[in-house]
Order: C-alpha cells, then structure tokens, then sequence
C-alpha cells in the first residue's frame, strides 16, 4: 500500500495531540505524589473513567487481531467476543463497586497488589512482590503487542521500516505516560475510546453498503458461517471474560472513580461501549471477508481494517480512522506501562528495597523509569519475528492475568472466610497453570485461561479452608467495606 500524505498529515497532528495531553498534566500535577500520579487523586468522573477502562482493554488486537481471526477462521470466532461481552459487564455490575470500596477501607490501596495484602492486613510483603513479579512479565508481552501493531500500522501507512515505527510510537507512549502519570493516560484514553468506537462504527456500515450482495457469497469457504462448528472454540471464547475480573490495568479505573454514585453512571457507559465495539469489531472481520475477499498478505499482517478503510475512504477521513489503530494500541500500552511501574514501585521498591524510606519525588521517578525499562525490554519482544502475531501476544498475557488475578480478587470482595494465604495459592496456582496449559497442552485448542481460571479458584478456596480463619480485625475491615457508602 502506497503512502498517502493526507494520512501522514492526521497521523502527526493526532500524535502532537497526545502529547500535549502529557505535557499539560506534568505541568499541572508536578507537585502531586504518589496518589496523584498512580491513581489520579481518586477523582476521575464517570465518563473519563468508563472509557479509559474501555480504551485501556481494547488495544490494536479490537482493530487489528480479533477482526482478522473472524476474517480468516470464521463465524466460530466470534464467542471471544461474546465473552468478552459478558465478562465485561459482569465486572463492572459485581466486581466494580466493592473493589472501589474495598481498596478504600483497606488503607486506601492504589494499586492492585497493595490491595490485596491490605485487604488481609498483612506484614508480609510476599503477595506484594509476587504480583509485582507476574505484572512485569504480562505487562512487557502486552505492551509488545501494541507496540508491534503501531509498527505494522506506520509501515503500511507510511512506508517506514516497521522496526523504526515501533521506536517512533513507542518514544510518543513513554513521553505522555512518563510526564503525565495517571490522569494524562485516563485523558488520553477518554479521546482515543471515542476515536475507536467512531471508526468501528463507521467502517464496516459504508463497506455493507458497498458490497456486491452477487459475488460476496462465493468469497467465503464452507462452514465459515457456522458458530457452532468447535466446542473448543465456544468454550475458549467465553473463557476470555474471565480475564475482565482480575486485569489489573482495567480494574484500577474502578478504584479511581470518585464516588459511588459516579461509579453506577461510569458503568452504563462503560459497558454500552463495549457492547458495540465487540460488535462492530465482529463485523469487520465477515464484511470485510466478503468485501475484501481472503488474501494471505491481510490474514498475516492483521490488515483486515486498514485495508477496508484505504479501499473505501479519500486520505484525510482514512487518516482519521486509522488513527483509531493507533489509538487503541496506544491507549493500551500507556495503561499497562503505568500498571506496572506503579506495582514496582510501590510494592517492591518502596517497602522491600527502600523499606518505606523514600520520598515522594523518588516514588515518582522510579516508577517513570520502570515505564522506559519495560517499553524497551517489550521494543525487542515485538520486533522479533517469533513471538507470533499480535493477537497471540495478547491472549498469552490476558490469560496470565485472568488466572492469576480473577479468582483471587472475587473472592477478596465477596467471601468473608478468605485469608492471606488462599490469595498467595490462588495467584501462584493460576500463573503456573496458565503458563504450563500454553507450553505443554495448547494443542488441545482450549485456551488456557479457562483451566488457569477454574484451577485457580479451586486452589484458593481449599488452601483458605485448610488454613486458620482470618482474624478479627480483618473480618471486621470486610464489614466495613460491605457498608462504606462515599
């Protein structure tokens, strides 16, 4: 595909414009601390808040990966999408409103891992570094996945060399990310879920009209339109909705709402938009089979909505809707970097390391620098031919999360009997079966995220029931939690 001016011209303005989202919050909150800059202060409203949880979960793969799998494999795939649906707003409905609460009462926790070990009132800093452990290593693969779709992005746009332009996104990503902290990515994410949804929407309503209804049919190989062709796809594609439950990045948005109140408004928005991106990022991938015909070069490349975009619209309005590529890869990215600077320098960092004598500019600049070590441990995972394509990248680190994090943080907000040490079985159980599932039974075609999960959950709720009973105060912290009501 040649490179069209008019969509270099949109790509930079909308690039400059993220930017200057950074700059404006490190001036703003360049006096804020840790709260600030992990967790916005706990002020963020019911529309920024629904559409950066939106936005931070919907990376290049909504665009790119999921589209191109339903392009290329069928009907079948979309049950990822149906969970992913129903997952989404079974977190906002259950999960949300407690873990908001919870995180509050439990010494007002910013960070996923620092919950946890407040929630049991615990000394010990294992669970802290465990999760801080795990949170790295997803983290890396996952912020690979969007940067690799940025680099596949420039170099069809643009021409440029692929590995250059995962350097040159990734550069913009760590700029607003490493100034402006939380609120600068919560503000980015709000512009880039509305740029999403307005692409997803608009794209494949022009390519249905477009279609030639004669030869559309015979573009689509037998039993491409069937849902129900695999068990295994039905039961993997639901069991994406598990990872809502415990996906850091995403999560964190409930605990920053700054109200109850603005958390049930935040929730109707935030699940509307799903609904219809998980939709429309459906039909991408049918109509643009039939519009586009199946071509390797598309399937291998996840080309399936730039190809539909530059083939149907003039420069300018292609450039505009392929900044949504860019905007979902970023807007996950800049979540996951933040996510986990935040889990190391407040979890390890600060009370293993530092053991608590730190102060509140050192907290800051630690946590900036881990966001530019692991942009750069996860520049090498994406430009290496071998890590597989960006779907494969996200799914790897979506379930790592799903079962590890999920069932342990259910069972924090909702069973009051759970200890410290079912949450510690529960992480480590979930990591090592989700990984060991991937590595030696993959080929069984069940994602690994529905034993990893199942698994998990088994594994906490016996060891908690093999252990002593929490303490007083610590049934008493649930209480309280259940009633808090600000």
């Amino acid at each position: 595909m040649d490179m069209n001016i008019s969509e270099v011209i949109v790509f930079v303005l909308y690039l400059v414009f993220m930017l200057s989202i950074g700059i404006y919050f490190f001036v703003r909150d360049k006096n804020g601390g840790e709260k600030t800059y992990f967790l916005g202060g706990r002020q963020m409203g019911a529309w920024v808040a629904a559409l950066s949880a939106g936005a931070s979960d919907m990376s290049a793969w909504v665009l790119m990966g999921l589209p191109t799998s339903i392009y290329a494999l069928g009907v079948g795939q979309v049950w990822i999408p149906v969970g992913l649906a129903i997952g989404y707003t079974i977190s906002w409905i259950i999960e949300a409103p407690r873990l908001r609460r919870f995180s509050i009462v439990a010494n007002d926790s910013i960070t996923v891992p620092q919950y946890l070990t407040n929630r049991f009132l615990s000394k010990s800093k294992a669970l802290q570094v465990i999760c801080a452990v795990v949170f790295l290593v997803a983290y890396t693969i996952y912020s690979a996945s969007s940067i690799k779709a940025c680099g596949t992005l420039f170099n069809t746009v643009m021409g440029i060399d692929s590995t250059v332009a995962m350097y040159i996104a990734a550069l913009i990503i760590v700029s607003y990310t490493f100034l402006g902290g939380f609120s600068a990515v919560c503000w980015t994410d709000f512009f880039q879920g509305m740029l999403i949804l307005g692409a997803l929407l608009i794209a494949p309503i022009f390519a249905a009209f477009m279609l030639d209804t004669n030869s559309a049919a015979t573009v689509v190989q037998a039993g491409y339109w069937n849902p129900f062709s695999d068990w295994r796809e039905i039961i993997s594609g639901l069991a994406w909705g598990f990872g809502y439950f415990g996906m850091p990045h995403i999560i964190i948005r409930f605990m920053s709402i700054k109200s109850q109140k603005e958390l049930k408004k935040s929730a109707k928005i935030g699940i509307t938009w799903t609904i219809l991106i998980v939709i429309f990022a459906a039909l991408v991938g049918i109509i643009g089979r039939m519009f586009l015909g199946y071509d390797d070069a598309i399937n291998e490349n996840s080309l399936v909505f730039i190809a539909m975009v530059r083939k149907i619209f003039p420069g300018i309005i292609s450039g505009i809707l392929l900044s949504a590529v860019l905007a979902a890869s970023m807007s996950t990215a800049d979540s996951q970097l933040l996510s986990a600077a935040s889990a190391f320098a407040s979890d390890v960092y600060k009370p293993v390391i530092r053991k608590n004598k730190v102060s509140e500019k050192e907290m800051l600049w630690t946590g900036r620098f881990v966001v530019l070590a692991i942009t750069i441990i996860a520049m090498f995972v994406a430009s290496n031919p071998n890590t597989g394509s960006i779907m494969d990248l996200v799914s790897n680190a979506w379930g790592v999360f799903g079962s590890a994090f999920g069932p342990t943080i259910l069972l924090s907000l909702f069973w009051k009997r759970f200890n410290f040490k079912g949450a510690v079985a529960g992480i480590l159980t979930g990591t090592v079966v989700d990984i060991g599932w991937y590595l030696a039974l993959s080929s069984t075609g069940i994602y690994e995220l529905a034993p990893g999960f199942i698994i998990s959950l088994i594994a906490a709720v016996i060891v908690t029931l093999c252990t002593k009973e929490p303490s007083p105060e610590v049934e008493k912290l649930f209480d309280d939690a259940v009633k808090y009501d600000q």
